[in-house]
């Protein structure tokens, strides 16, 4: 999406919910990101909203998927426009969806981990 806000977020998920089995929940974590505890947004009724504490990336394997893209396919790059960068991006992002065990080694952390 090219804007990050309340609508944007109430569409992503929308469409996580969507993706959910049925009977099961997703835990969405949550940086501190204004819209993300909005009073306007929509959380269905499949999907458990986890926020992060304040200043602290280290809790948020999202960092670095993006830490790891910007030094392996996106770095040094200057794009001629706006869908060339969004190309750029989601040409990383397909890139790093094709292996599973790395993204899972970079995103990982311990509290994620099922036990059973």
């Amino acid at each position: 999406m090219p804007e990050v806000n309340i609508e944007a977020m109430n569409e992503h998920l929308a469409v996580i919910s969507g993706a959910v089995t049925p009977g099961a929940i997703a835990v969405v974590v949550l940086d501190g990101a204004g819209w993300h505890a909005s009073p306007r947004l929509r959380v269905p009724d499949n999907i458990a909203l986890l926020p992060l504490p304040p200043h602290a990336p280290e809790l948020n394997g999202a960092e670095n998927i993006w830490e790891y893209l910007r030094g392996n396919k996106l770095s040094h790059c200057v794009w001629e426009n706006y869908d060339a960068i969004v190309d750029a991006c989601c040409d990383a992002w397909n890139w790093l969806m094709d292996m599973p065990n790395v993204l899972r080694t970079i995103a990982g952390r311990e509290y994620t981990r099922v036990r059973i």
